[in-house]
This record gives structure tokens, C-alpha cells and sequence, in this order.
């Protein structure tokens, strides 16, 4: 296996204190990104400016003479650069999607600056031809994602924990479900359907969380018009709903008193795609309509698992192309930044993301979709930190809510084989409590 090793540049700082010292610049990552080849190392620099830190230094140690030939190929868009321009020369090879290194003099190594486009991903090796002779024959990818910092212009710290009935189902018939099945009444219970009323006409256009009996946490897009919010007579909540058509047993109807949008909302983009819909009389709690649980930070700690496994439920558009005529659901992973981002020759995602985004899937055909957008991204919490037991007592928290997807070509409905993008709840738990007041 290889191994990282994370070094810190250190100086002693006082003349007088033999053992007084500080730290000057940044940590350096160093791995070897071919398995088996301990003569090709990446060095990472920690804790550069947004703009600049998806790149890292490469060092193949090799004796390269005069006319020798370096092919390298890269897993997303890069720029090279010589950090020694006196021994060769680097081109860029556009039909075979590689770069060469040309020697016209003796080298004992190659030493590049390899860089992704600004604010993207980071573009890690997968092959390195030295004179027709392959020596990166098991390239290893991701190895240097988690010191991607972005940009970080908000932080959000909510420790405190929900009082224990929120997200709890009081339907005890619920087994676990594959992806993309329907679910039974009760399994839901704070999924809310928000309706546009236009005359006497009554359209679903979106999902949403139920938070507390006057609260519907949704997707900014869904309330608003050109950026705006809508006036509130022109949605409708419906509680407690299985059926999009009608025959609930138990649904509660509300109109809305206010619809309370992010003062950050930018509809280009869908950045900060969060709302509010508060509701004009209150929800009465039964066994199809409960609160859900609003995430906190302590969540992540009761996972017993490093990666997040959300469910989105909702009537979005099925296999069919038509809205479901029941509630369905789709369970799927958080995926990270970069995963999206190479995911998508486009550039659609390194446009869309930031810090209070996440994006999640699988690229496999399940996938929320067109009438899925509001809804949350619930993750089941145990009580007992690290049960992962199916029969594990817990709560359901909602860590993010359906915001964007990208589309088939040609057609406004989403591509259930992409990535989805949410609204990262975790990044607006204290706009949320104190826009509830």
C-alpha cells in the first residue's frame, strides 16, 4: 500500500529559546500515486487561496537522456509546467488527450507543476509512459481531496440536539425498501406536497419538510417567481399525503400565511435554494404527519460509518417520464465535490457547487428528479452511536433538500443517470431557527 506522510516546515524563531518554534507555511502532503512505484511522488501544499490550491508538484524519478519521450494522461482537465525548462520541453498532445515531456538534454528527473482549473477539481494521473515503457500501470485517484478547503465564507455551529420526537415514525410497519420503490403510508410522515393554485386550478410542484406545526422547510425555487417569493395565496400545503391523485386516509390540508425566502437566494445559480413556507393554521400530529428532526452538528458522530447515506422521497418523475401516482423513495450516498465535478465534462457542477451545496447518487438510474425538488435528504440517525443495526433506534434528520439536476438533451426532465445537487442544510440550521423564531 502507499502510504502518506504529512510534514510540517518547521524554523526556530528565537536565538535565545533552543526549543521555541514556530510554524512557516503550509503542511506538505506527499503520496505515491502509482501503486507498486515508489520512484513517482506528489507533493501537496496545504492551505493555498481557493484559486490555487487544486494543484501539486510531481516528481518522477527517473534517468531520462537526451531524446527521451514522457507521455502523461490525466484524469480531468490540466496544465503542466516544468519547475526545470533547461533539460526539455512539454506540449500538449489534443487528439490523444495527453501531454509529452521531450528531453534534448540528460536528466536525472522529471519535476512538474500540475494544476486543475481554477476553483475545480484536482487532476490526478493515470498513466506515465517513460520511452514506450508504462510506469504507472495502477494509478490511485482522490488521495489528496479531503485538503480541498473552497471557499468558506459561512460557518455554522448548532449543538443542540432535538428532544427526541421529531423524526420518528409511529406507522411500525416499515421494512427496508430498495431503491426506487414505493413506500407505505406512514413512512414519511413530515414529507410535505406543495401546490401552486392558479384560479381554480391546483398544480404539485414540489416537496418539502415538515419541521414543526407551522414550519415546511423547502427549496427557495419552489416558492418563488424571477427571484421573488410568490404571495403566499398561491400555494398550498397538503400534510400526511401517499397519493399525488387523491384517497389519503389521514391527509391535513394548509394554506399558506408567508412565505419566508433566503435574503441570498440567487435563482441563476440556485445558490443559498432554501425557504421557508409557514403555514396558516397548525398541523395536528398523528400517525401520518410528525415533524422531522433538523440536522446538527453531533449527527455525523452517531453515524458509525465515514460515508452519509441520505433517502429522498417524493412524486417526481419515474421511469415513465410522468410524476409518480404514489410516494416513492430513493436511497443514496453523498458523493464528494470533485466525484460530481469529473463526473461531467461540462463544467455544469464546478458552476453550480460550492460550500452550502453537496451533491449525491449514483449514476446508476435512481435518482430524485423533476417533482422531487423541496424535498429533504433524510438521514437516519441511531441513538446509540455506531448501530447500524437495521432494527436500531433512531431519528430521521434533514441534512439536505433537492435542488438541481442536470437535464436530458433536448428535454427539460432530469437525467436520473447524473449526479443530484442539494442545499446543504448543515450550512443554514441557525437561518432556519431564527427565521422560526
Amino acid at each position: 500500500m502507499c502510504s502518506k506522510i504529512v510534514i510540517l516546515t518547521l524554523i526556530n524563531i528565537s536565538v535565545n529559546l533552543a526549543q521555541n518554534w514556530g510554524i512557516v507555511g503550509n503542511p506538505l502532503a506527499f503520496y505515491h500515486p502509482c501503486e507498486g512505484n515508489g520512484n513517482v511522488t506528489v507533493i501537496f501544499e496545504s492551505g493555498l487561496p481557493p484559486e490555487e490550491e487544486n494543484q501539486y508538484i510531481l516528481q518522477i524519478r527517473e534517468t531520462l537522456v537526451k531524446n527521451s519521450r514522457v507521455e502523461l494522461k490525466f484524469d480531468s482537465d490540466a496544465t503542466l509546467i516544468l519547475r526545470d525548462n533547461s533539460t526539455a520541453r512539454v506540449v500538449a498532445i489534443p487528439n490523444k488527450q495527453t501531454f509529452e515531456v521531450r528531453y534534448y538534454k540528460l536528466a536525472q528527473s522529471l519535476h512538474l507543476n500540475v494544476k486543475g482549473t481554477p476553483y475545480g477539481a484536482i487532476p490526478y494521473v493515470q498513466s506515465i509512459v517513460v520511452n514506450n515503457v508504462e510506469i504507472c500501470e495502477k494509478p490511485l485517484t482522490g488521495y489528496f481531496d479531503n485538503y480541498i478547503i473552497g471557499v468558506k465564507d459561512t460557518a455554522e455551529l448548532n449543538t443542540a440536539i432535538p428532544d427526541g420526537s421529531c423524526g420518528r415514525r409511529k406507522v411500525q410497519h416499515t421494512e427496508l425498501i430498495v431503491n426506487g420503490s414505493p413506500t407505505k403510508p406512514g413512512d414519511w410522515p413530515w414529507h410535505a406536497a406543495i401546490y401552486r393554485l392558479d384560479k381554480a386550478k391546483i398544480e404539485y410542484i414540489c416537496g418539502g419538510t415538515l419541521l414543526s406545526k407551522i414550519f415546511v422547510l423547502t427549496a427557495a425555487h419552489c416558492v418563488t417567481s424571477k427571484g421573488a417569493p410568490v404571495l403566499p395565496e398561491t400555494r398550498n400545503v397538503v400534510l400526511g399525503k401517499y397519493y399525488l391523485a387523491g384517497g389519503d386516509i389521514a391527509a391535513q390540508e394548509r394554506e399558506v400565511h408567508e412565505i419566508v425566502v433566503h435574503e441570498e437566494y440567487k435563482a441563476q445559480l440556485l445558490d443559498n435554494d432554501i425557504a421557508l413556507v409557514k403555514l396558516k393554521s397548525e398541523a395536528a400530529y398523528d400517525d401520518y404527519v410528525q415533524p422531522g428532526c433538523l440536522w446538527y452538528s453531533g449527527a455525523v458522530k452517531k453515524l458509525g460509518q465515514d460515508s452519509v447515506i441520505g433517502t429522498v422521497a417524493g412524486w417526481g418523475f419515474d421511469q415513465t417520464e410522468a410524476l409518480s401516482p404514489t410516494l416513492q423513495q430513493v436511497i443514496i450516498p453523498m458523493q464528494a465535490d470533485t466525484t460530481c465535478i469529473k463526473s461531467n465534462p461540462s463544467g455544469f457542477f464546478i458552476k453550480i457547487l460550492n460550500d452550502r451545496k453537496f451533491c449525491a447518487g449514483y449514476r446508476n438510474g435512481t435518482s430524485a428528479c423533476n417533482g422531487d425538488s423541496g424535498g429533504g435528504f433524510h438521514v437516519f440517525v441511531p441513538d446509540e452511536a455506531g448501530n447500524i443495526s437495521p432494527k436500531a433506534a433512531g431519528a430521521w434528520y434533514v441534512r439536505g433538500i433537492v435542488s438541481v439536476t442536470i437535464s436530458k438533451p433536448n428535454i427539460p426532465i432530469c437525467d436520473p443517470n447524473e449526479y443530484v445537487v442539494f442545499t446543504d442544510v448543515a450550512k443554514f440550521t441557525s437561518w432556519i431557527a431564527k427565521k422560526m423564531g
